[in-house]
């Protein structure tokens, strides 16, 4: 089986994990959320949109390019190519982290206050810096264990990330209590530093693992010195895919930074006052969306798979295996969003009202169940389209579902308030995966 369907073998060791992570990452969320009240939440994730910011300008695109180049070792077993593959992404990406990382520590306060439309954000971010070469490690080296399809490495360490960073938390948040200390949401921030470094470590020793297995096999170590000229040529590779992903991810990620930021200071164009938007910013993105979001580790996890086996077939001319994994993605994931959608609206409201004490949560989880469908459709159709080479489309249907969103943060939250929101998000989502199913059509029909 693990040789004639890697996809099933790589997908269920990603989907356990996953809800496993998700499952932790659940209450974790419902610890928050009780401790910190809906405007920490709000608060803390006001940070989202610098970590999704740095992270696409740094280590995304490059992720992906050593996952697509280094996918043919299965078949070549050219270890010591897809290991000179793997440095000097790896090298390359840490430049860029260690810039990144040094500007937000330096320029916290005026990204808080003139970015972030909010002074109290400037600690967090200055916490946050020191995550972002540490998430770069893991990154590049989960970009090298996708491409050859082991995912046990990839999951073990998004697995000890959550375990680690829930526990830290829980523990500086009793210790404080203890000695009579009040909680502030500045230990959500410690504990994400803390996960990301108990990450890294797992990937370096497992990286380290593999290589020195393989190289007292296959005299590896005098081999993987790279020559300038090889490096300079690898360098071009990767960049070659990494930039334009990077690029339009960068300007995807800006865009959603636009929207997060802006949710909050329309939401007092409605009539909210500060503290009243971020209570209910935090109620939608801390308690309702991780909810909705919980069984997407299922396709998430097809998701990450299917690119570098389509960019093999698409690379072989296997249209017929296109063709299969583009029809059982949309079936399994039509059915699986129908049932999530059923699921979330007989239950939306009591979850809401039960796991987080909050009947706003579970009135938002009702109107949003109708996402599931599409936004399970859409992440697997812009796999299977980043494994066909078609980067320009999912940029271009990505901007065009985050610009339908702004058009309904800026004109419908003034008006209708965070209702406005929702409805943007259904439709944004609906308009994505229509644009998706047409753009790998002719693999639907018949051949």
């Amino acid at each position: 089986m693990k040789k004639t369907n890697p996809l099933i073998t790589g997908a269920i060791v990603l989907t356990v994990t996953g809800f496993a992570s998700r499952f932790i990452g659940f209450f974790y969320r419902i610890f928050l959320s009780r401790v910190f009240g809906a405007e920490g939440m709000g608060i803390y994730q006001l940070t989202s949109p610098v970590l999704a910011l740095t992270f696409s300008l740094t280590v995304s695109g490059m992720q992906t390019a050593i996952s697509k180049f280094v996918a043919n070792e299965t078949t070549t077993h050219d270890y010591q190519s897809s290991f000179r593959t793997l440095f000097t992404g790896f090298f390359i990406s840490m430049l860029l982290s260690v810039s990144c990382s040094a500007y937000i520590y330096t320029f916290s306060d005026m990204i808080a206050q003139k970015l972030l439309f909010e002074p109290r954000t400037a600690s967090l971010l200055r916490i946050i810096s020191l995550s972002i070469p540490m998430a770069t490690v893991h990154s590049c080296i989960n970009g090298y264990f996708y491409g050859i399809r082991k995912t046990a490495v990839p999951s073990l360490t998004q697995l000890t990330e959550q375990i680690i960073r829930v526990g830290s938390v829980y523990l500086i948040y009793a210790a404080f209590r203890s000695k009579g200390y009040s909680p502030t949401i500045t230990f959500a921030v410690v504990g994400l530093v803390i996960g990301e470094g108990a990450s890294m470590l797992v990937s370096l020793a497992a990286i380290y693992i593999r290589f020195y297995s393989l190289s007292a096999s296959k005299s590896l170590v005098s081999k993987i010195r790279q020559p300038s000229y090889v490096f300079l040529f690898n360098a071009k590779r990767l960049l070659s895919l990494a930039v334009p992903l990077s690029l339009n991810r960068t300007l995807i990620n800006f865009l959603q930074s636009i929207e997060a930021i802006y949710i909050p200071q329309c939401l007092q164009h409605y009539g909210y006052d500060n503290a009243k938007a971020l209570s209910v910013y935090g109620v939608l993105t801390g308690m309702a969306l991780p909810l909705i979001l919980f069984p997407s580790a299922i396709t998430n996890s097809i998701s990450v798979l299917l690119l570098p086996i389509v960019s093999e077939a698409d690379s072989n001319g296997n249209h017929d295996a296109i063709r299969k994994a583009v029809k059982k993605s949309i079936q399994y994931c039509l059915l699986l969003g129908s049932l999530c959608t059923a699921f979330f609206l007989a239950f939306g409201r009591m979850a809401g009202t039960f796991l987080y004490h909050s009947p706003l949560a579970g009135s938002f989880i009702i109107t949003l169940s109708f996402i599931c469908p599409f936004m399970y459709i859409a992440s697997t159709l812009n796999s299977i389209l980043n494994g066909l080479g078609k980067t320009g489309y999912t940029f271009a249907f990505s901007m065009i579902s985050l610009l339908l969103r702004l058009l309904f943060v800026f004109f419908a939250i003034p008006i209708s308030g965070i209702q406005g929101y929702l409805w943007g998000l259904l439709a944004s989502q609906l308009t994505q995966t229509a644009l998706c199913v047409l753009a790998v059509r002719k693999y639907l029909k018949r051949p």
